[in-house]
């Protein structure tokens, strides 16, 4: 008996409209605004990427005692700013000249561009691979993460490890807010809450990686022989069911810690100083 959605493609036809898919005219049968999750999250990750570009080239207006930019530390080149018991290691010497930024954001950036959950956001975002849920992608072939360049995605793990030193660094960073400009311990203003907010949401992002849950727990036959693990890996597990919001919160908060510090640095304005 017909239906009127017999196999039946023009020659040529790839991806649904092959000769072994449903004959469906339609592109795609969702009546919603289905495109506004997608575009919301090309724009929002757009306006990080051009902000966060501007920010690492400027090579200035990154440091005001006691706070310094989470785009900037740890600081591997001579030309830094003089950051009195910061994270100054000047393994990179004189001889860089460019803004020191670049050289450690290759390492938060390389741990999100991989990661699962920005992954999806930015393939349906941009590359509209697929563009949403029930609709098709409109590439002839599709060959996932199997080819250069995708394949390196693959190394995630590895840029895990990184994110856990600079999340390290960062919360080093955190505890010297607690001083003054002069250096003096016991002090805290409102940078210091920033700077909390921003390592606590930068922790939970990196601990609630799918890594981090497989490194925790993966590869054990019996959680039972090893409670400890078990413990640790329920408590990722619980932030992994909160990855794509803490992605974008840790995403947000690293942007404000940074203007913040412009903000001081640039004299646009005052750190407000609780005691």
């Amino acid at each position: 008996m017909a239906t009127g959605t017999e196999p039946s493609s023009p020659p040529g036809a790839t991806g649904v409209h092959t000769a072994s898919r449903a004959a469906i005219p339609a592109r795609h049968l969702r009546t919603d605004r289905w495109w506004l999750a997608p575009a919301g999250t090309a724009a929002g990750l757009l306006a990080f990427v051009v902000y966060s570009t501007w920010r690492a080239f400027a090579n200035t207006d990154y440091y005001h005692a006691p706070y310094v930019s989470p785009f900037y530390s740890p600081c591997l080149a001579e030309n830094c700013h003089t950051m009195r018991g910061g994270p100054n290691w000047e393994v990179f010497g004189s001889w860089w000249g460019l803004s020191p930024a670049l050289l450690i954001l290759i390492f938060p950036l390389g741990f999100r561009l991989t990661c699962y959950y920005y992954r999806k956001a930015y393939y349906r975002g941009f590359w509209a691979s697929p563009p949403a849920c029930a609709v098709a992608e409109p590439h002839k072939k599709y060959t996932g993460e199997t080819r250069f360049p995708l394949i390196l995605q693959n190394i995630h793990r590895y840029f895990f490890y990184f994110a856990v030193l600079v999340a390290g660094v960062l919360t080093y960073d955190t505890a010297l807010t607690f001083r003054d400009e002069q250096y003096h311990w016991g002090h805290m203003g409102l940078g210091t809450v920033v700077f909390l907010v921003n390592i606590a949401l930068i922790w939970a992002y990196t601990l609630s990686c799918h890594s981090c849950r497989h490194i925790i727990g993966g590869r054990l036959r019996n959680f039972s022989k090893h409670p400890v693990r078990y413990r640790l890996w329920g408590w990722v597990s619980k932030l992994n069911e909160r990855h794509m919001l803490l992605a974008w919160s840790s995403l947000i908060s690293v942007a404000l810690a940074d203007f913040y510090v412009f903000l001081l640095s640039s004299g646009a304005f005052d750190d407000p100083r609780f005691f």
